[in-house]
């Protein structure tokens, strides 16, 4: 029987659409999940929406709408949001469900009967966007809630409350026994040192609010929002109806929550648990927040990216890629186009998408778009098989410690040594020499590197890694997890699939992309001018970031190598770039040989505007003008005799 796994990320309420911060969260959850069920795991993967809040019958209102129309169409759009971003939860928990009041109700009714819930009145303060109390040594000055930066306002009531301050003392003993409860070990401390400071009793229910689910000791009341959205985690592992369902997923296995909501999961609700008489979760993880241009996204200030708009630019793909991999799971981040691609042309496109392109191709060319054979392996074909290895334990460790980061740094290096390995072993160059065992062995090797990182970057990747699967040819019957990850498992002689371009390179201006509003915090850092800066830039020689972003930088092969006569720092090349076959110069004469120069793989500037080139006596020749990729100095050499050389 498989192991069972249960995680959640937090509900959003439902008055906003979300942006990329919210993103993070379920994007980082969905790669535990998907990670887990590699490594064989019977995962239930839980997400929702939080649609009691009085923030959402607000935002109805304001609309001129009902409020169950509202949520009903929010909770509709925020489940396309997260499947743009091919999220793979189980359930989808709404707390207007039924199924969600009875959880409820019941949870409610276990802790008001154990003496754990009863009335009073209450004075404090109050954030109606954090929809909780705070005391006044936790607000900032002018009584500023610390998370929304907007006035609290005082409140009186009579509620119902829970009897939080009876668990300070079970509470504390929990965490200090079981350090693993709360990650990372800085928000550990910081729930202890709350605990430290004394916990009060707080809030279960409102009677001033209509919006939500009655309590059912008081009809007149309805549960506080906070304490009916906790209970959604058992909700969607089938509690209070589903028992075997409930037996065999719970207690969950990690919550996953952001910085700013940690005191409601880590202390409120295991006491809440506590009082109900239920296991408490194995672990509570806290991320941090994805800011933009260093400042934390916010729709209504205008501050965010759209993830939506984000994807069908880029892909769900390279969007999950950049977060998991920039991003430390449990500190802050930062979001910026510069970055973004950045990261996904040095990883992506460059490594990922540049060794599956030349190793099809090749394989293409040479072997009939079948699986080479393998022949005689040598010790540098083993050192790739070895480093795979080495590298797949490692993602397995990082992983398991939610260092989702550097496991996703692992699963790349596979491709980096790989890269790395054909520039050294140039099977381009044994395939001209006609020795096609040495080859084959070559490529066979690339493509195995290829489907391990496949499988490694899957939970990341996971549309990426199904494509280059099907272009090596993977039988789709064949299991690819962690169990089945064994070197050697492509068959020679089976037929490759259709090659396409994985991750074009991608350029983009960051004022200009769909994806992010045209804000103050896209040109965060610099008071200076844009014309201030370009003059700035000229002066001193160099060039602007947007200039920079101009320059299309591409990896070529080198097919054909040719001295010139009469230069002698001089080579003409023909290198091929994508599927197009190019002319240049370039001066390298002086390190390299022709022959040398034949299989390597060189970085040009592939947009570059065609210019003449002037050479010595006897270069001269008919016809076009050389496409100007080059990667020497000056884009003209001038001779005695002034001729000028031309691509025949």
């Amino acid at each position: 029987m498989k192991p069972k796994f249960y995680c959640t990320t937090a509900i959003p309420y439902v008055n906003a659409v979300p942006h990329l911060g919210h993103s993070y969260e379920m994007v980082a959850t969905d790669v535990i999940a998907r990670y887990k069920r590699l490594a064989g795991y019977d995962v239930w993967f839980l997400t929702g929406v939080d649609e009691n809040s009085l923030n959402s019958e607000k935002k109805a209102r304001e609309l001129g709408r009902e409020p169950q129309d509202y949520v009903d169409e929010m909770a509709e759009t925020i489940q396309k949001t997260w499947g743009a971003l091919k999220l793979s939860n189980d359930d989808f928990v709404r707390t207007t469900e039924e199924r969600h009041k009875r959880a409820a109700h019941e949870f409610f009714r276990r802790s008001y009967e154990n003496g754990d819930i009863y009335q009073a009145s209450y004075e404090g303060y109050y954030c109606r966007s954090c929809e909780a109390f705070y005391d006044e040594d936790e607000l900032k000055e002018g009584g500023v809630c610390p998370v929304h930066e907007s006035a609290c306002e005082w409140l009186s009531e009579s509620n119902y409350f829970f009897r939080l301050s009876k668990y300070e003392d079970k509470l504390r003993e929990y965490i200090t026994s079981n350090p693993g409860f709360v990650e990372p070990t800085s928000r550990r401390n910081e729930v202890l040192a709350f605990i430290d400071r004394g916990l009060k009793d707080f809030s279960v229910s409102r009677e001033s609010v209509k919006w939500g689910i009655p309590t059912p000791v008081d009809p007149e009341h309805v549960i506080y929002v906070w304490f009916d959205a906790l209970i959604n985690y058992l909700t969607g592992v089938g509690f209070p109806d589903d028992t075997a369902k409930f037996d065999k997923y719970w207690p969950c296995d990690i919550h996953v929550i952001g910085k700013d909501i940690w005191r409601f999961h880590c202390i409120y609700w295991p006491a809440m648990l506590m009082s109900a008489g239920v296991p408490i979760p194995e672990k509570v993880f806290v991320h941090g927040f994805v800011t933009l241009g260093g400042e934390k996204m916010s729709k209504s200030r205008g501050i965010y990216v759209d993830p939506v708009a984000a994807v069908e630019e880029y892909g769900s793909d390279a969007i999950r890629y950049f977060l998991v991999r920039e991003v430390p799971f449990g500190s802050d981040g930062d979001f910026s186009w510069e970055t973004f691609v950045a990261r996904y042309n040095a990883d992506l496109a460059n490594d990922l998408g540049n060794l599956l392109s030349r190793t099809l191709n090749l394989v293409q060319r040479h072997f009939d778009r079948k699986t080479p054979p393998v022949g005689e392996t040598l010790p540098e074909d083993t050192a790739v098989a070895e480093f795979a290895a080495a590298a797949r334990d490692s993602y397995v460790e990082s992983m398991d410690r939610y260092q989702l980061h550097m496991a996703t740094d692992h699963a790349i290096s596979i491709v980096r040594t790989a890269n790395k390995y054909l520039a050294d072993t140039q099977p381009w160059a044994t395939a001209k020499a006609s020795d096609m065992t040495r080859t084959g062995t070559i490529l066979y090797t690339a493509m195995e590197a290829l489907r391990w990182a496949s499988v490694l970057v899957s939970p990341v990747a996971p549309d990426a890694a199904v494509r280059v699967q099907a272009q090596l040819g993977v039988n789709e019957e064949q299991t690819q997890d962690l169990a089945s990850l064994q070197w050697g498992g492509l068959t020679s002689g089976d037929p490759i699939g259709k090659l396409e371009t994985l991750f074009p390179r991608i350029q983009i201006k960051v004022e200009e992309t769909p994806a992010t509003q045209p804000t103050e915090a896209t040109a965060k850092g610099s008071n200076v001018t844009e014309t201030a800066k370009k003059d700035n830039a000229e002066s001193t020689g160099i060039i602007t970031f947007d200039d920079f972003m101009k320059v299309d930088l591409r990896v070529a092969e080198v097919l054909e190598a040719s001295p010139i006569e009469g230069a002698d720092k001089l080579l003409k090349l023909s290198i091929r770039v994508g599927e197009e076959t190019r002319s240049l110069v370039a001066g390298v004469a002086q390190y390299y040989t022709a022959e040398q120069m034949v299989g390597k793989r060189i970085v040009v500037v592939a947009n570059l505007k065609p210019r003449k080139v002037w050479s010595l006596r006897g270069c001269c020749s008919r016809g076009r003008t050389m496409r100007g990729i080059s990667c020497w100095r000056s884009s003209r050499v001038r001779s005695r005799r002034g001729r000028a050389f031309r691509d025949p």
